[in-house]
């Protein structure tokens, strides 16, 4: 067959390494959707997403449309007279006749074995729930949540000190090669997609930054988990009397020694050059890299120089 005419819907730096793969490959790109400029930094002045900047750098037409629900919007998509519709993290609600608006359908780079985690966020649930492995899904959208038939997977596994960055970038370069090992057999007919076990979905809601807070009653796995899930964004936090620290890194102990001693959650055990000892409801946690309020992040060794932790306690 022809070149297909392809549109590509997405947003954040996730859904750029897809577009630089079809382009790469010679797919004929003939539009790009991405969400309004936002306002950014300290000016608070618009900027472009990273995927409409990309478009911009190829000459790609750039479609920017607040809603595809609208009969203009829709009249646009359908002008396009498209072969296939490739979606990674647009954020837009696409509505059945978006869906329906070219030959194909539409297709959606995930960020998860589906059905594992659905939604917004599958990167940060799955390392916040502890799952072993998580990976790539190719999948044909429909009108459901993340519900569609798969036609391809790929798998890895989450390391041991995985951050939310860390896993983004390597599920969004394994979501590239594996759009492109689906393509040809989804515009042939050739790949039939399965259909997803709905029993085994869950929902990997928006992150939050109320989610941020540290709960020193939880386990210090627990703990160490979201430390590593929030890292970027949203980064997760707690006070050291009136001030907010933003915990960067951190790790469980797992000496059965280093258990907290009945200490109160919270409390301070050690602050030395390995790191600052936290007791939590259940062992100890040991931060290594955090961040005062005004200031760069910075090793923990560097904070504890410059502050007297005897005694304190992390509420």
């Amino acid at each position: 067959m022809p070149n297909p005419r392809i549109i590509y819907a997405g947003t954040p730096d996730f859904a750029v390494a897809p577009l630089k793969a079809l382009l790469a490959e010679d797919y004929d790109v003939i539009a790009v959707y991405t969400q309004p400029d936002r306002p950014a930094g300290r000016g608070r002045k618009l900027r472009p997403s990273p995927v409409k900047q990309t478009a911009l750098d190829a000459g790609i037409e750039v479609q920017q449309p607040v809603s595809l629900k609208d009969e203009q919007a829709l009249g646009t998509l359908r002008a396009w007279d498209a072969d296939l519709m490739v979606v990674a993290a647009y954020g837009l609600l696409l509505p059945p006749a978006a869906l329906a608006a070219t030959r194909v359908g539409c297709v959606n780079v995930h960020a998860s074995i589906l059905p594992r985690w659905r939604g917004a966020a599958p990167i940060q649930r799955a390392i916040l729930a502890g799952d072993a492995h998580t990976g790539i899904s190719i999948m044909r959208m429909e009108a459901g949540l993340d519900t569609g038939p798969v036609y391809l997977d790929r798998r890895i596994v989450i390391a041991a000190d995985e951050t939310g960055g860390s896993l983004h970038d390597r599920l969004a370069t394994l979501g590239a090669k594996a759009l492109l090992a689906a393509l040809p057999g989804i515009l042939d007919g050739s790949q039939r997609p399965r259909p997803q076990d709905d029993s085994l979905a869950n929902y990997a809601k928006k992150l939050g930054k109320d989610e941020a807070r540290i709960d020193w009653t939880r386990a210090a796995a627990d703990i160490e988990r979201q430390v590593r899930a929030f890292n970027p964004w949203p980064v997760a936090q707690t006070a050291l009397a009136a001030e907010t620290l933003r915990i960067w890194s951190a790790h469980a102990l797992e000496d059965p020694a280093d258990g907290n001693t009945g200490l109160p959650p919270g409390q301070v055990v050690a602050a030395n050059r390995d790191g600052i000892n936290v007791a939590t409801g259940s062992g100890l946690l040991r931060v290594s890299m955090l961040q005062a309020p005004g200031k760069r992040p910075m090793p923990a060794l560097d904070f504890i120089n410059a502050r007297n932790l005897d005694g304190a306690r992390l509420a």
